[in-house]
């Protein structure tokens, strides 16, 4: 068993062994979107271990934000993401709540993030992820 957080309201369905393999036989169009959701949670997992292992903090924070706002997906853009502590962005990004406070301020003095009405991300805080130079000002 795992532990999750969630940041928007969420329903969890737990789904035992035994039901999921009798539906995973019987039903192939779920199961060909299961296994396509796997593969891509699989890709996932291994861009975020390339990310912890190669990435300077600040570009994971960077990172993070804009994997929360769904950014490169044209439907599901979301530039306002719903209140996230910065004790849960610190954990998202293995680091110090003090260290994601740092990198915070920094983001929103450079226009990348604002705070007003929810934490509202700019599309230019790709630089910080794309460029090997940390933000600075």
């Amino acid at each position: 068993m795992g532990t999750a957080i969630a940041i928007t309201p969420t329903r969890a369905l737990v789904i035992y062994k035994n039901e999921m393999i009798r539906v995973l036989h019987a039903e192939h169009a779920f199961s060909d979107r299961f296994i396509s959701h796997m593969l891509l949670r699989i890709i996932r997992v291994e861009e975020d271990l390339v990310d912890q292992l190669f990435s300077s903090t600040e570009k994971r924070l960077a990172r993070t934000l804009l994997l929360l706002c769904h950014y490169g997906k044209p439907d599901h853009l979301q530039r306002v993401l719903p209140k996230i502590s910065q004790e849960t962005l610190a954990e998202m990004v293995g680091t110090s709540r003090s260290r994601v406070n740092l990198y915070m301020s920094r983001f929103r003095k450079l226009g990348f993030i604002r705070c007003k009405g929810g934490l509202q991300i700019n599309r230019s805080l790709l630089n910080v992820v794309l460029h090997d130079e940390p933000a600075r000002r």
